[in-house]
């Protein structure tokens, strides 16, 4: 026997519809990429929306078509988000930061038919156009007056490809597992891969996301995604505000310490989200000034581990609150948030580190577990490392166009990390697979080593790889950038460290660099690093 409910679909226009009736002049406030702050609200987004969603089907796209969005955190590119989806296309929002060959490697194994784009994007978007198999048209999301000088013939602004259609639309009503929007993976292995998220996918994402335990939005919050809007949908934050009526503050382009601290005062940003490296930049900032931007209470860090050293920053030196979180493009993104349960309250912080050190626990709605190199699974001790397995529903099953699986035989998918479980449900990270330095039999962590490291007062940044050494087969190289003028030699450094990490884990070689490099989403490029160093050996 079924229950006798409605069988109301779960469409991603509900969640901007709700926020419109209820939330109407809740803000949304977007730093333009032509300089202005520019001021909407939930209201006139939904508005926007539809009439962007006619002017859609008036040019011919039909379901199922993707549109690319190459653009930055503003309020045109959620009026993109929700039309696009709403008429039963694919929002497909491009990492901007890639490089042209991989850019046009996206759009043509996608097959857009349109590109709307940041006007700072034209000179890209310019370069590419002659190589794109399947772009009809280019919209500069902008008014006339400041559409870009140099861009594809035949480009459009954004404000005229809309003016002339009806600010009325009966939204369609279809199966929630129709395709809604799409990203790609960064492709640090091999090209990149198209993960294609359902309505029904996404809405369930937004909704956990809305939960106590995970991000805990709410009305009364003011939120800035940092975390850009082709970085997995800005980890759904445009989807799940929606829900909490949370104002949001967009910051456009410009993404420096002083432009983030100087927005997040004026508007009364309580909550932003965005990758360390960001945060080291408004940290730097904030010391500088000798406070934090007023109203700010908390931050959530994803992307990359977040160090003892940032979250001190942010709590001890400001009040400020750090929310570990982890998640992938595969996983839409959300997979687990660090938030202490009641019973560690009352430890000390020494005792609190380990634990806040931690992504997190998982959110209903994604299950995890850790196995070894034969599948077999492992205990949730919290020191057993093991490959980490995650499944649920807003979870890839299948990559774009790859025509099989992209789980296992029995229906996991293998995040390529390796990481602990425990009893409580806190995962760690200690690295990915491929980045894992296995020495004389022993694994040691990059990761963990990492983070030990860039606490040293004259390291700004850190990564560590594996180099050949004749006994133990591979030892850690720490690479480092330094905080100021001062570089410490590798004793220094190893006295620092033999108080923080397990004696195997200090590093046999040290090299300092300008700078380290980093992928389209700000993480470091290991491989490049393995690259540079190909020869070195200790021992």
């Amino acid at each position: 026997m079924q229950g006798l409910m409605m069988n109301t679909p779960l469409l991603i226009t509900s969640l901007i519809q709700f926020a419109a009736q209820y939330h109407s002049d809740t803000p949304i406030v977007t730093r333009s990429t032509e300089g202005p702050v520019r001021r909407s609200s939930y209201g006139e987004i939904f508005a926007r929306a539809q009439r962007l969603a006619n002017a859609l089907i008036d040019y011919g796209i039909k379901p199922g078509d993707r549109i690319a969005t190459v653009a930055w955190n503003t309020d045109r590119h959620i009026e993109l988000y929700y039309a696009i989806s709403g008429i039963g296309a694919i929002c497909h929002t491009v990492n901007l930061r890639l490089a042209d060959e991989e850019l046009i490697y996206i759009l043509n194994h996608a097959e857009d038919r349109l590109v709307f784009f940041d006007t700072d994007m034209a000179e890209i978007v310019a370069r590419v156009q002659p190589h794109t198999k399947s772009v009809e048209r280019f919209i500069a999301m902008s008014d006339a007056a400041h559409q870009p000088e140099v861009a594809p013939a035949d480009t459009v602004d954004y404000e005229s490809f809309i003016a002339a259609a009806s600010e009325h639309h009966d939204w369609a009503v279809f199966d929630e597992n129709t395709a809604a929007s799409m990203c790609y993976t960064s492709g640090t292995t091999g090209d990149p891969k198209g993960v294609l998220y359902s309505h029904r996918a996404t809405v369930l994402h937004a909704m956990a996301s809305c939960y106590a335990s995970t991000l805990n939005l709410r009305t009364e919050d003011v939120v800035l995604p940092v975390v850009p809007m082709f970085h997995v949908n800005a980890w759904g934050i445009p989807y799940s505000a929606p829900i909490a009526g949370t104002p949001l503050v967009m910051p456009g382009p410009k993404l420096d310490g002083q432009s983030l601290f100087e927005l997040m005062d004026a508007e009364g940003v309580t909550m932003a989200l965005g990758v360390p490296t960001v945060w080291m930049n408004l940290l730097d900032h904030m010391d500088k000034l000798g406070r934090k931007p007023a109203a700010l209470e908390s931050v959530v860090i994803g992307g990359a581990a977040a160090s003892e050293a940032i979250i001190d920053r942010f709590e001890l030196d400001h009040g400020v609150t750090v929310n570990h979180a982890w998640g992938m493009t595969e996983m839409s993104p959300l997979g687990v948030v660090n938030t202490l349960k009641p019973k560690f309250h009352g430890l000390s912080r020494d005792q609190q580190m380990p634990i806040k050190l931690k992504q997190g626990r998982a959110i209903y709605g994604v299950d995890m577990c850790i196995v070894d190199d034969d599948g077999q699974e492992l205990p949730r001790d919290g020191m057993t490392s093991g490959r980490l397995l995650v499944k649920g529903p807003w979870i890839v099953s299948e990559y774009f166009k790859a025509g099989e699986s992209a789980l296992t035989p029995d229906g996991w998918f293998d995040t390529g990390d390796i990481a602990t479980l425990d009893a409580d449900g806190y995962m760690l990270i200690t690295d990915r697979a491929k980045d894992i330095i296995k020495s004389g039999g022993e694994w040691i962590s990059s990761v963990g080593l990492e983070n030990a490291a860039v606490g040293h007062p004259a390291i700004k940044q850190a990564a560590v790889i594996g180099v050949a050494h004749p006994k133990w087969l591979e030892r850690p190289l720490l690479v480092c950038v330094p905080a100021g003028d001062e570089r410490p030699d590798l004793d220094e450094i190893r006295s620092y460290l033999a108080e923080k990490v397990p004696k195997l884990w200090l590093p046999d070689a040290l090299e300092w660099l300008d700078s380290l490099p980093l992928g389209a989403t700000g993480k470091v490029l290991k491989a490049d690093l393995r690259d540079r160093f190909a020869g070195y050996t200790v021992g």
